[in-house]
């Protein structure tokens, strides 16, 4: 069970009391009078045949307040996306899918192309940026929630803990981000986070100072969960990254959007685990390798907006420091690991911790060499300004598809 600490700049929202997830829905039924409620689900044609969307989709059909289901769907040709149609046609609520490689689509993006709008590479960033267009052309809800689709431990609790503090009129909440401990089948899990952005963010507080950004980024007890939800008028001018530093890209948009007190975190599951990528070590293009790069540039992309220089020589300083932070957290999670019965390999930690190391100063490399690069998707404002009508051109693909 959590405490009520408040750690950081975010308001953090806890379970103290376990309370029914039956309570909560009567509550989010009674806010869905006022504000209606959807849900964004980027998914891999793959997902479909796993063992966790299936049973995401079984606990789904029971939630009470949701008016639509928004659904991305990634790798998927016709056969497989006529498949999708008979797989989610279970749902009673409302719900479309997004065919991202299907002819509509595909030419949609094309002509985002002409005018340089497109997102540059695929992934989940592009899914879930289209899914929010989808959203913006059509959607009368007022709260969105998103989540993954290779949670292997849902159900219905996270959804209505996630919706919660947006839902609510009585909130002022615009943004609220989930947090879990990753621990699962006996072992303490999340070495990205643990290992990379915490670690990162404290030595960058050493080298560069503890400004508010840093600040605001430590508040968060998970940075990198994939599950948040958001007020409709945040689409409009969020940017986010097509690679992995969305979940980071996210929060910094929220830390230029909106003032503290309009953003919150909250506790939405006792244990939480999904797909687990490979280290990589040897291939910096794949798994956690190829995320602790996209991460660290998006860290100090951020910065570099915010004035500060960097140099060669700082991001030295920066690995130098990260490294001996790092080392210091392996001791830590492992005596947590121990007086909870769980398993951690120090020298897997140590060996991941080394890694990270390295893939700091190639981000860092990469930093200084493109300094033109574009970092973020264009916000919706932005299309919508170059292509007056994005959003009937994105309704009438999507409603074509799923007739």
């Amino acid at each position: 069970m959590a405490d009520f600490h408040q750690n950081g700049v975010v308001t953090t929202l806890h379970n103290l009391s376990n309370r029914s997830v039956e309570a909560m829905e009567a509550d989010l039924i009674k806010f869905s009078k006022k504000r209606r409620m959807a849900l964004i689900l980027p998914s891999l044609f793959s997902e479909l045949e796993g063992e966790a969307l299936p049973a995401i989709i079984d606990q789904l059909k029971d939630v009470p307040y949701l008016s639509e289901i928004i659904i991305g769907l990634d790798r998927a040709n016709k056969d497989q996306f006529e498949y999708a149609k008979h797989f989610f046609s279970k749902l009673p609520q409302h719900h479309r899918i997004l065919w991202n490689d299907g002819p509509r689509l595909t030419s949609l993006d094309g002509e985002l192309r002409e005018h340089n709008l497109s997102p540059r590479e695929p992934g989940k960033g592009r899914n879930v940026w289209f899914c929010m267009g989808y959203a913006l052309s059509c959607s009368g809800a007022e709260a969105i929630a998103l989540h993954d689709c290779d949670i292997l431990t849902y159900d219905r609790r996270l959804l209505a803990s996630l919706l919660y503090p947006v839902a609510n009129p009585h909130f002022n909440y615009e943004f609220c981000k989930g947090y879990y401990a990753r621990a699962a089948n006996g072992k303490m899990n999340g070495r990205v986070s643990r290992l990379l952005v915490t670690p990162l963010l404290r030595s960058l507080k050493k080298i560069v100072g503890p400004i508010d950004y840093l600040e605001f980024l430590d508040s968060f007890r998970y940075p990198l969960a994939g599950e948040f939800s958001f007020r409709k008028d945040v689409l409009n001018d969020i940017r986010i990254p097509s690679d992995w530093g969305l979940e980071i890209g996210v929060l910094s948009e929220m830390h230029r959007n909106y003032a503290n007190n309009r953003l919150c975190q909250v506790d939405i599951a006792d244990t939480y685990d999904h797909k687990h990528q490979s280290l990589s070590f040897d291939d910096q293009a794949a798994g956690l390798s190829r995320m602790s790069i996209d991460i660290s540039k998006a860290i100090f992309r951020k910065l570099g907006t915010k004035g500060e220089v960097f140099s060669a020589e700082t991001f030295r300083s920066i690995k130098a420091t990260y490294y001996r932070i790092a080392l210091d957290f392996v001791e830590t999670y492992h005596n947590d690991a121990m007086m909870n019965g769980l398993t951690l390999d120090i020298h897997q930690e140590e060996k991941a911790v080394e890694m990270f190391a390295k893939n700091i100063m190639t981000a860092g490399q990469i930093y200084l060499e493109r300094p033109m690069e574009t970092p973020f998707i264009p916000s919706w404002n932005r299309v919508s300004s170059a292509i007056p009508d994005i959003y009937e051109k994105i309704y009438h693909a999507v409603s074509q598809d799923n007739q």
